[in-house]
């Protein structure tokens, strides 16, 4: 019996030929990821080791994103506490503030993580480098704070559902949509703890853009990690970014897989997920009329060059409702200075949106777009929990960059094509 892509990489970090799920390994691990949120616990936890390093300064990756620009004293202090200890042990990828990006798209941009890699960070959305044939996954703090002094984390091998795409991908149907409806198909614990393998036609001719999108939200199905086979996009990402060698592989043609499940596209709307989770979608027409007071474009999910372009797109010559506030949040410095250079923040700015340097602020109650008691955001985050960006009372869908865009304009949840 062959095996899948998830398995091979497990395999060969932990030194075997083999694996099959439900194994327990012990595997090597080639970067450990931490924030400004999560690090401070997992430092307190190192420092009891007595260690005078980290196994290796070049991967331990730390980047202040959550609460930055600092929002108060206790933010502030625990940026103060992962600064202290990145020059301590010269850690080599720390990333201060006017450098750095929202994690899930700095890492990937900087070329720290590859086809391949095995890769543990402390936040959920670690997930997100699955999309460049990686083995990624979230772990605790505690968790970031062995590996960093070891080099190595214990895994169960996860069992394997296969997700097929193929058809025509309609206008305005992105990877945020192509994810959402899966999660709306299995539920948000229906892959709990498998790896998600994303195949077919359609994810063949993804932009990376769009996979980073796919592979973030697995874990908002359960997922233990969610991953695509490396091609020509991938690797055309890839060069040029790289500091190091890495490995390509792929699932056996006799791999086995605890599941498959079949999408075809061609007749796909753009989808929302209500409150209060994101297994809760619908069609965009469904839910259209929906009256809602701020929009938020960004985070780790669509904060990236191609999720700018269509709001700009769509926002070019128009003004945002004056009922709303539309926020938008570029995912590193590097792709808000592209957007900059391309014209699309001057539109953005003048249909009528706040740009913020990069932050994962609203997207979990930190900051920058809190919600007040009965209100409603149309975000393109991951998460609408009871609570998630403000007063439990508030209410937040998530969608696309065009639905987003499009909503901002009309003041409710409106389809793309209703503005054009």
């Amino acid at each position: 019996m062959g095996m899948t892509i998830t398995e091979k990489i497990l395999a060969q970090h932990a030194g075997r030929e083999e694996v099959h799920p439900g194994e327990l390994l012990n595997c090597r691990v080639d970067v450990v990821l931490g924030n400004d949120i999560t690090s401070p616990v997992a430092i307190e936890e190192f420092e009891k080791l007595k260690l005078d390093r980290v196994f290796d300064r070049t991967r331990v990756v730390i980047v202040p994103d959550h609460f930055v620009p600092n929002k108060d004293i206790k933010s502030a202090e625990q940026a103060k506490k992962i600064r202290e200890f990145a020059r301590k042990y010269d850690i080599e990828n720390y990333f201060e503030i006017g450098r750095m990006g929202i994690e899930h798209c700095l890492l990937p941009q900087e070329g720290l993580v590859l086809p391949g890699d095995l890769i543990i960070g402390a936040d959920s959305h670690t997930c997100t480098y699955g999309a460049l044939g990686a083995f990624a996954t979230g772990v605790g703090s505690t968790d970031m704070a062995a590996a960093m002094a070891t080099g190595e984390a214990w895994f169960k091998v996860p069992e394997t559902i296969r997700f097929l795409f193929y058809g025509k991908l309609p206008p305005y149907v992105s990877g945020k949509d192509l994810i959402l409806r899966v999660i709306g198909d299995i539920g948000v614990d229906g892959a709990r703890y498998m790896a998600m393998e994303f195949a077919g036609p359609v994810i063949a001719s993804l932009s990376m853009d769009n996979r980073f999108t796919m592979a973030n939200m697995a874990i908002e199905a359960g997922g233990k990690n969610g991953i695509f086979a490396p091609d020509e996009i991938t690797l055309e990402y890839v060069r040029g970014r790289n500091k190091r060698e890495y490995t390509l592989y792929y699932s056996d043609a006799d791999a086995r897989y605890v599941e498959t499940r079949e999408y075809d596209v061609t007749d796909m709307e753009p989808l929302v997920a209500l409150p209060h989770l994101p297994e809760n979608t619908r069609n965009v027409s469904e839910v259209a009329g929906t009256v809602i007071d701020q929009v938020v474009i960004g985070s780790c999910t669509n904060g990236r060059m191609e999720d700018l372009e269509i709001a700009a797109r769509i926002l070019r010559g128009r003004k945002v409702h004056p009922e709303i506030r539309l926020i938008v949040i570029p995912g590193t410095q590097e792709i808000y200075l592209e957007a900059l250079r391309k014209g699309l923040i001057e539109v953005l700015i003048e249909a009528g949106a706040a740009v913020s340097t990069p932050t994962c602020g609203p997207c979990l109650g930190g900051h920058m777009g809190i919600l007040a008691r009965g209100e409603k955001a149309l975000a393109t985050t991951n998460r609408n929990f009871v609570g998630r960006m403000g007063d439990p009372q508030s209410e937040v869908y998530l969608s696309s960059p065009a639905v987003a865009a499009a909503s901002a304009i009309t003041g409710r949840i409106t389809a793309p094509w209703e503005v054009e």
